[in-house]
């Protein structure tokens, strides 16, 4: 399995994700600069965390308009998973590959500790290998994580089951204390807390590392099917 790991002008966790596919997993990876505008030719595509574009106008909002979002949605029609985690989950709302907005948390304060974080869908690309309400130790950092959607599309979220993970005790004023979403397609994650942070024991939890496990199974399982 072959991850490409985005990186924009801001990026700051794109080592953390090369470092969770390629040497905690075990898996091939690449860091793809977002010039490049070429996704094509990976299994999986991550977007990490960090202070794109220095987070002028809105976190996320300018590299949405990078011609390498072009191609993520390309991506994202073929059912290629995609992983957007704090900064990269911001891009996705702000591409429009996912619903709703992050704000200002609740405290208005940057928050930066783990957090226990339950498991609401485990039937989705990237938490196969979690149990349901199964609850894992994920850290997280930010000041603009506190996710927000009109009522309409929360009570779509939750008929789809798009909510993959929730807080245990929401440290940013969440609606419904959500942490992670996925599309309706179910290929597209985006999530607040920073799963590759918590790839190695070493870190303090390695529970983040089924994330990365679950792709890679489902992964060889999908290429069984079509070999």
């Amino acid at each position: 399995m072959k991850f490409a790991v985005i990186v924009f002008p801001g990026s700051n966790c794109d080592r953390d994700m090369y470092h969770a596919a390629k040497d905690a997993l075990g898996a091939e990876a690449e860091l793809v600069w977002y010039q490049d505008a070429k996704l094509e030719g990976y299994d999986a595509i991550l977007i990490p965390g960090g202070f794109s574009y220095g987070d002028y106008l809105r976190c996320g909002a300018i590299a949405s308009t990078s011609e390498i979002v072009t191609s993520l949605r390309r991506e994202a029609e073929k059912g290629t998973p995609i992983l957007g985690v704090c900064n990269g989950f911001q891009i996705l709302v702000e591409s429009g590959l996912l619903p709703g907005a992050l704000i200002r948390n609740d405290q208005l304060k940057f928050i930066c500790h783990f957090e226990d974080l339950i498991v609401k869908n485990n039937e989705t690309l990237f938490t196969t290998d979690y149990d349901k309400d199964e609850v894992i130790k994920i850290p997280v950092a930010h000041g603009e994580g506190n996710y927000y959607c009109d009522d309409t599309t929360l009570s779509e979220l939750k008929a789809n089951n798009q909510i993959v993970f929730t807080y245990k005790n929401n440290p940013n004023g969440s609606v419904s204390d959500i942490a992670g979403i996925v599309n309706k397609k179910g290929n597209v994650l985006g999530m607040m807390p920073h799963p590759e942070r918590a790839a190695e024991a070493l870190l303090g939890s390695d529970d983040g590392l089924k994330m990365f496990t679950s792709m890679l199974k489902n992964w060889r399982d999908q290429y069984a099917t079509n070999a």
